[in-house]
């Protein structure tokens, strides 16, 4: 054999090498699939976005998390079953929860949560402790208590100032038994659906009106089809970062990475959300949507039946109730 013929399969050899080299290292990188139903812009989306980046910046070619927001795996209820079989790896289910566990319904009481600070110190003392636990049973695991944020009303019949003026409106909510008896208690008609079915049903009047937080309002382009906003800021409701089936896949150093990210990124998100409802009030206001104030004290003396029911029917009901007041104080 020459020796060109040596030097040529020589070279060839160690490009194989490498190839093979580079082909490991690219299949040992596992992909870490977080969902959402989140429009590009919201709040979801900059979260998960922001929480991707940091958590990638530390795992290096360990694995990578990669978004898929505007429900591109599916909407919440579709999301919970792929974190179940392990199809997708981490959501950020908000009001949904109270499928797995009724005990999550004590964020759907009305004005519950009088503020950030206060949103902090429930996800400190509740969230993480005692309903934390509780979704471990059912096969979810929270990792990160972050913000779906506080819930304002659109409609196209008429401003929504006192509970009387939802008489009758068709509004759409998410699933969730408790958001159904409130809207009832307050005379509206209440009917769940998915998030990313909402915009056809608003535009052709299949539905009146909807709720959610300015973020969610704004990134879906409600206001293109919504004559009215009402700022009733009526539920505040937290989004859960949430591991399922795949957690127990993924390497102790990959799993530490992920939760102590999800827990450090609590505070963030919290200041963005508030960054982002001041910015979108004024955006509402130019956008050509009507904007009013509601009649918050009204709303309130509305939601006694609420929590008196939930207070009776869901176990620890009142505890959790009275516990998540009582850490008010100071708010």
């Amino acid at each position: 054999m020459s020796l060109f013929s040596r030097a040529f399969i020589s070279t060839a050899l160690a490009a194989a090498a490498a190839l093979a080299v580079s082909a490991g290292t690219a299949s040992a990188q596992m992909e870490i699939k977080l969902g959402h139903v989140g429009a590009p812009g919201s709040l979801f989306a900059q979260s998960a976005d922001l929480y991707a980046a940091k958590v990638n910046a530390q795992l290096g070619d360990k694995a990578k998390v990669v978004v898929y927001g505007s429900s591109q795996l599916g909407g919440d209820g579709e999301l919970m079953k792929k974190l179940k079989l392990g199809t997708v790896d981490l959501a950020m289910p908000s009001t949904v929860m109270t499928s797995v566990a009724p005990e999550f319904g004590v964020f759907e009481m009305p004005y519950l949560v009088q503020n950030r600070d206060h949103a902090a110190r429930i996800a400190k003392d509740v969230t993480h402790p005692i309903l934390g636990p509780i979704a471990e049973k059912a096969g979810y695991r929270i990792l990160g208590v972050w913000e779906n944020g506080y819930r304002e009303i659109t409609n196209n019949k008429r401003p929504i100032v006192k509970p009387a003026d939802l008489d009758g409106i068709k509004l759409r909510v998410p699933g969730g038994v408790w958001r159904v008896k409130m809207f009832k208690a307050y005379g509206a008609s209440p009917s769940p659906m998915e998030l990313k079915e909402v915009f056809v049903a608003l535009q052709t009047g299949v539905m009146d009106g909807q709720e959610n937080p300015l973020t969610q309002i704004y990134s879906q382009k409600f206001q293109e089809v919504q004559k009215y906003l009402s700022l009733t800021g009526h539920v505040y409701t937290p989004a859960y970062l949430t591991a399922g089936a795949s957690w127990s896949r993924f390497p102790a150093d990959v799993q530490k990475i992920l939760a102590d990210t999800a827990v450090a990124v609590e505070p963030e998100i919290l200041k963005l959300a508030a960054k982002l409802d001041g910015e979108l009030i004024d955006k509402m206001k130019t956008s050509g949507i009507q904007v009013n104030e509601a009649d918050k004290p009204a709303f309130v003396a509305a939601s006694k039946g609420v929590y008196e029911e939930f207070a009776k029917e869901v176990p620890k009901g009142k505890e959790l109730i009275d516990k998540s007041l009582s850490l008010a104080k100071g708010s």
